[in-house]
């Protein structure tokens, strides 16, 4: 048992609980993106994905220096941060893409699609097949309600939600205890790819203070807290607890929007919704 000494002597992270650490990303994961939308007007979509990717990558190399890891590093794992770094790029821009052609909560709720299937290919059970079907019932009556005026919106939102997939299996890979120097250097990786499309669109926000502000405080808010959040709160949570509290997101997503978007759902997208949030409740996670 810990006495209130040894307690005071843990590291802030250690003392607060990890429930806190998951609803701050939970916040953060879609107030970022919310705040992106509303940048848009003023800077194009990749600008503004730029701008999130060069940001954590400034911040993550200043405080991990992942050059280190990169020299002590195998080919092989080499490869597999690039390939990490390839994925953030094209995940970022189809999901600004996406979010500037749909709603929030939308594309939100499409997101999960991918890690419901890929738990259901890898633990094959009669549970993760429900919660399959169900998400994906969720997500056709979203799908059903614009698909004809947003086809656009929805290839991206879904080649968004395959990525995410690929973010996941490759962020896997480097899992551990120099898990955040990895992403530290996918995310370089990332900058270098995406800065050929986004750095041109991004130039109005270099140039002027307000919308660099603005800039970097969405890459903080997207990529930085968010992510190290997660870290802190997988650290403790047990997997079926993390993965039980994921069903949240879809619920933010549509709070986020309301609140800074003004995106009022209606009865269908709240009901497309419950169902996703339902399929991420039930679904189980297989061994890794």
């Amino acid at each position: 048992m810990s006495t209130p000494e040894t307690s005071a002597a843990l590291p802030l992270a250690q003392r607060l609980p990890p429930q806190l650490f998951f609803v701050v990303s939970a916040v953060f994961h879609y107030l970022g993106p919310a705040c992106a939308v509303l940048l848009f007007g003023a800077v194009e979509v990749l600008g503004v994905a730029w701008l999130r990717i060069a940001t954590a990558a400034l911040v993550f190399a200043l405080w991990r220096r992942p050059w280190r890891l990169w020299r002590r590093s195998s080919r092989a794992d080499r490869w597999t941060l690039v390939g990490l770094g390839l994925v953030l790029a094209a995940m970022n821009a189809c999901f600004y893409l996406a979010i500037a052609r749909l709603p929030l909560a939308t594309v939100g709720a499409i997101e999960f699609l991918g890690p419901i299937g890929l738990a259901a290919a890898g633990l094959r059970s009669r549970r993760n097949l429900v919660a399959l079907s169900v998400a994906a019932a969720g997500v056709a009556m979203l799908t059903q309600i614009r698909l004809e005026g947003d086809v656009l919106g929805y290839a991206l939102a879904f080649a968004n939600a395959a990525l995410f997939v690929a973010y996941i299996m490759l962020a896997h890979r480097i899992a551990g205890a120099d898990g955040i120097d990895g992403l530290a250097a996918a995310m370089l990786a990332a900058l270098v790819a995406i800065t050929p499309f986004g750095l041109g669109p991004a130039l109005p926000a270099l140039t002027d203070p307000v919308l660099l502000l603005a800039g970097i405080g969405v890459g903080i808010a997207s990529s930085v807290i968010p992510y190290v959040c997660d870290l802190l709160a997988m650290a403790r949570l047990p997997r079926a607890s993390f993965a039980l509290m994921l069903s949240l997101l879809p619920a933010t997503a549509t709070g986020i929007g309301i609140l800074v978007l003004g995106q009022i759902p209606s009865t269908r997208d709240l009901t497309g919704i419950a169902l996703v949030m339902a399929g991420v409740a039930l679904h189980r996670a297989g061994r890794a």
